[in-house]
């Protein structure tokens, strides 16, 4: 099992940046595929961003690309989700997840793949 902890969210203007980590304690973190997830009142989740446990393939929804970037430090298990250029659309609920894969290389986009979840963290975008 891994226990997962989102930090880093806050209130930031539109045009700023946040930058959030996801930090997990128990089973071997690189032995996880890791992404991020989000949810505006209202609304779904909705994926975000995916890293394999390699770190080398990433993939991003198409409304964040160009704007976030994840990344992961398996030496410090933690995931990261660099944010800028940040928009009033981007304020939610930001959730960090995890699931054991064999690959290297594979990305997880689905949320019902996923078997671990952090609490998360609110991220407020003003105009």
């Amino acid at each position: 099992q891994v226990q997962l902890v989102e930090s880093g969210g806050g209130l930031a203007q539109a045009g700023g940046s946040l930058r959030l980590s996801c930090g997990a304690s128990g089973r071997t973190f690189s032995s996880y595929a890791t992404g991020w997830f989000r949810q505006a009142p209202g609304k779904e989740r909705e994926f975000v961003a995916a890293i394999s446990r390699s770190g080398s393939s990433t993939y991003y929804t198409s409304s964040v690309k160009g704007r976030f970037t994840i990344s992961r430090d398996n030496a410090k298990n933690t995931m990261y989700l660099q944010m800028n250029s940040l928009k009033p659309e981007d304020t939610a609920v930001y959730f960090c997840a995890a699931t054991v894969r064999q690959s290297l290389f594979t990305i997880v986009t689905l949320h019902n793949e996923y078997d671990y979840w952090g609490q998360g963290t609110q991220v407020t975008v003003s105009s």
